[in-house]
């Protein structure tokens, strides 16, 4: 007797997944209108009756990533009143104010492949609101769209991000949570730069993730070994603020989910392994008004723009300001060490792979600044919402040849106690944050910083894994 079968959930071919997921990428980039595409998706979810979840997500203070999967007949009937409690969320409210909403952004919807997400289930990202419906203040995705929106009704100008994203592979499922067990991480792969073996396990984790990224959207354009061992980055093309950062988001999550599959752990700490390069997330920006691109000048300083060089000096002349936003672990200060290409100058160079800030070989249409010192565990959306505004209305340096480019090298803090020192004394980053999310964010920074020892030594430390934003350990964390 033949066996029926119980269950018959969504599960859609790679090729087609990238066709759906470039269309909705570009209804995003073409401002379709919201309630348009809420109509379109709704639709899609009523009719299509393999689909059983939406998995809503959304980001914390700190940059973690969180996911609700909620059930779509429910969703459907109840999109406008969801909950969640925002006092069990680092860095977001207090106990006596918990109750936070979630709404669901329906121009960022995914259709995920079933073999790594599970059959049946489609993503989209969600906005966090106040009770009353009014964006939450500690929400930096809202934050980076409102300001991404403010610059286009300003006087059209669109602001583009692209993300290297650098990470390392390790042997073994949940290698830094066991950290404290083990007190080391194994190599997968002591290959070096480029050099891998087709089918060895690095390159089959990287084409597996590369393929995945592929099917949602994200116009892949190479990948690769990277110079220290069992490191990999991931490219993939440049695109609007948000998108982009949502794209790290979901770059991370991938990369995590296939190594767990293939026995492994995809780590995204700066600096994991003393004595190798650590891991960054070069972060590409430029803007354009009416196609054009703002940051291009044929006669200009390494063809960069007077607009191009004024971004530049005012993210210099703030660097130490916004150092902790792009630096946000203890762990991070590992990677700033001058011995392994550490972009810890304040200054920048189209050469000196040293400089914070560096001017890339290109064209008219890739002119960029590219930020070196971003470590790949930075919230995406607050780095790149501050360099963006920074950029654009940062304090200027009164002489700017001689203070935000001097002749004597300066440099960004090489600890976490330095960097939150100077970033709750800075007026600049109250004006840029607010003051109650400078004051939340140097308070759950201080609160990673005081679980670790004040040195940061030569060894990697048990405390700066296990207290590690992103390593979610939240049992060890509330046993301090």
């Amino acid at each position: 007797m033949d066996r029926v079968q119980l269950r018959d959930f969504l599960e859609i071919p790679y090729d087609k997944l990238e066709e759906m997921n470039l269309e909705a990428k570009r209804q995003r980039l073409a401002r379709v209108p919201v309630d348009r595409v809420r109509e379109e998706r709704e639709r899609y979810l009523r009719d299509e009756k393999r689909i059983k979840a939406l998995t809503v997500c959304f980001t914390d203070l700190e940059g973690r990533f969180h996911m609700l999967d909620y059930d779509k007949k429910f969703l459907l009937t109840a999109a406008d009143n969801l909950t969640f409690d925002g006092s069990s969320v680092r860095g977001f409210s207090q106990q006596a104010e918990s109750d936070l909403r979630l709404a669901v952004d329906w121009t960022s919807f995914y259709w995920l492949p079933a073999d790594v997400f599970g059959p049946g289930k489609v993503l989209a990202f969600g906005l966090v609101e106040e009770r009353d419906g009014t964006p939450y203040h500690a929400d930096m995705r809202t934050r980076l769209r409102a300001y991404a929106e403010e610059l286009l009704g300003r006087d059209g100008t669109v602001a583009h991000a692209s993300n290297e994203i650098e990470g390392f592979l390790f042997k073994g499922r949940d290698a830094e949570r066991q950290f404290h067990l083990t007190r080391q991480f194994e190599f997968l792969s002591t290959g070096g730069y480029y050099h891998s073996l087709p089918g060895d396990a690095l390159r089959q984790f990287i084409d597996t993730a590369a393929e995945v990224q592929r099917a949602l959207g994200f116009a892949n354009e190479k990948d690769h070994p990277e110079v220290a061992p069992s490191q990999f980055e991931m490219n993939y093309s440049y695109t609007e603020a948000c998108v982009a950062a949502d794209q790290v988001q979901i770059y991370k999550l991938i990369c995590r989910q296939i190594a767990q599959q293939m026995d492994m752990t995809a780590s995204f700490l700066p600096k994991p392994v003393t004595g190798v390069n650590g891991s960054g997330m070069h972060t590409n920006l430029s803007l354009t008004r009416e196609g054009r691109n703002q940051f291009w000048d044929a006669a200009g300083e390494d063809h960069l723009s007077a607009l191009g060089w004024s971004f530049v000096d005012r993210i210099l002349a703030n660097a130490n300001d916004i150092c902790l936003v792009l630096n946000p672990s203890v762990n991070a200060y590992r990677r700033l060490d001058p011995h392994f290409e550490a972009p810890n100058q304040i200054k920048a160079s189209a050469i000196n792979r040293g400089a914070m800030v560096r001017i890339p070989l290109a064209n008219e249409k890739s002119a960029r600044v590219e930020v070196r010192s971003i470590g790949p565990d930075a919230n995406p959306y607050m780095a790149i919402y501050a360099l963006l505004k920074t950029g654009l209305e940062g304090p200027l340096p009164k002489d700017p040849e001689r203070d935000s480019r001097p002749a004597r090298t300066r440099f960004l803090p090489d600890n976490i106690y330095d960097a939150i020192r100077q970033f709750k004394s800075s007026r600049f980053a109250g004006e840029l944050l607010g003051e109650s999310v400078q004051e939340k964010y140097a308070e759950v920074k201080q609160q990673q910083a005081d679980r670790c020892p004040k040195a940061l030594g030569s060894r990697i430390k048990t405390a700066e894994v296990q207290f590690h934003h992103e390593v979610t350990n939240q049992y060890l964390w509330n046993q301090f």
